[in-house]
């Protein structure tokens, strides 16, 4: 049964009449003083609270509403509704345990869809499967390894990915969070519909708009075409959003409109167009404290993270590591046409004692290099520690050129060009170390015709 606590007849009406057609139970309540009697008698599955009411329409009885609904019904979940004026109290609920928070006027698709949501990450969970047991039931075999801290990663996949709940994958570079978003599409009702992947972080802030809600002809000045943004190419989908931390305060703005009331504006058209997306966001930084320092909106933070998922660095679960180095052996048998290739015991051994602060992404790379120059058919530790990068060390003023050796634009390019190489031609981070802004680096790259993706 969901208890509707509301004033407002129409809403009641509304509500009532929506849920009831879809199959559920409803009960409604005008104010706080019925509602909490009610609470005190029958326990809800799951409670819709606006947070306006006559009395007061700053939100602010509603939320201390909500507080005493806490203390009475601690695991009962709760979906505020609010109007933009009281999303600030909105993001102060989530924080002390509201499931979502749905802006007037509503959706009811969506609507429903977060009704749905909450109730099934609300469900007992079954007891804890194995890895085979999980390979079994789900679409998961891309995904190597059986440490416990992994399998407690793909049990919340499980979980989470036959509901609506947008998730957050935090982790550092290289461990594999993109592998998890396409996990959670393919184990969804989704599946069969696209998978769109957006690198945020490789986005300048003056084409944001036109990459993510697309442009009309003539919209700006090299806008010669139509252009479908990734937003619609996602419709019915999922979208990930990849180094979402990256993006810049206004672009945050523009995003968390999307998010919340699931339109968009095509650039260069006044038309709002309706989507229907689930959204998957990831990032290697820590966008807590962004949030404590103001560089992330909190709003958008709870906006994008109803479930959070860390991966652990490889270096926390090196038990895994032999098992990703021969996946990756067994890929590359076919690829070079070397059926003989394998690993010695000695070498996995060796593998296992690396710290691989690039994480899977180093290894792999460590390994496809060892197989590409070496000809034998069994590879040992000394094949591999050839061919073992350590991670490069910050300049020291042995480093620097003479002065006199060459000219400061010269120093420049080498500067660029040394920090593409050492952050993989990841512009944000080159931007981020030369202490530049994105579109100044950009800039510099267009003039000193480095190339760049």
């Amino acid at each position: 049964m969901i208890l509707i606590i509301d004033d407002d007849i129409a809403v009641q009406t509304s509500l009532s009449l929506l849920l009831r057609q879809h199959g559920f139970e409803v009960a409604l309540k005008d104010g706080p003083a019925e509602a909490l009697s009610f609470l005190r008698r029958q326990r809800p599955e799951l409670i819709l609270l606006d947070l306006n009411f006559t009395v007061d329409t700053t939100g602010r009885e509603g939320f201390l509403l909500f507080q005493q609904i806490r203390e009475l019904e601690a695991n009962v979940p709760v979906i505020l509704i609010t109007g933009w004026g009281s999303i600030e109290l909105a993001v102060q609920g989530m924080k002390l345990g509201a499931k979502d928070f749905i802006s007037k006027p509503w959706s009811n698709e969506h609507l429903l869809q977060a009704v749905r949501t909450a109730l099934q990450l609300a469900a007992p969970q079954p007891q804890s499967p194995t890895r085979r047991e999980l390979n079994e039931r789900y679409d998961l075999d891309h995904i190597i390894g059986e440490d416990p801290e992994l399998l407690k990663v793909l049990e919340t996949i499980v979980r989470v990915a036959d509901t609506n709940a947008s998730v957050l994958i935090l982790g550092e570079s290289g461990t594999g969070k993109e592998l998890i978003a396409e996990a959670i599409h393919q184990n969804s009702r989704r599946r069969q519909k696209p998978f769109v992947k957006v690198n945020l972080g490789g986005i300048p802030s003056s084409l944001f708009e036109s990459e993510l809600f697309g442009h009309k002809r003539g919209a700006f000045t090299d806008a010669r075409t139509d252009r479908t943004g990734r937003f619609e190419m996602a419709h019915t989908g999922t979208i990930f959003l990849d180094e979402i931390g990256d993006l810049d305060r206004m672009s945050q703005v523009k995003l968390l409109r999307v998010l919340q009331d699931h339109t968009f504006e095509v650039l260069g058209s006044s038309q709002s167009k309706n989507i229907d997306v689930r959204v998957v966001s990831a990032t290697n930084r820590n966008l807590a404290d962004m949030v404590a320092t103001g560089d992330f909106r909190e709003d958008l933070f709870y906006r994008i993270n109803l479930i959070t998922i860390e991966l652990p660095p490889l270096r926390e679960r090196p038990g895994d590591i032999p098992l990703l180095a021969q996946f990756f052996i067994n890929n590359l048998k076919s690829l070079y046409n070397r059926p003989d290739l394998r690993v010695s015991k000695a070498a996995l051994n060796w593998l296992k004692t690396l710290t691989l602060p690039g994480n899977i992404r180093q290894l792999k790379n460590l390994v496809e290099r060892t197989v590409l120059v070496t000809f034998k058919d069994e590879l040992d530790v000394a094949d591999f520690q050839k061919h073992f990068v350590e991670t490069p060390k910050s300049l020291s003023n042995n480093d620097l050129p003479e002065v006199g050796s060459m000219t400061l634009e010269k120093m420049e390019i080498e500067m660029i060009k040394k920090a593409m190489t050492f952050h993989n031609n990841r512009v944000v981070k080159v931007a981020k170390a030369l202490g530049l802004t994105r579109s100044a680096l950009y800039r510099r790259l267009e003039k000193y015709d480095i190339p760049f993706e």
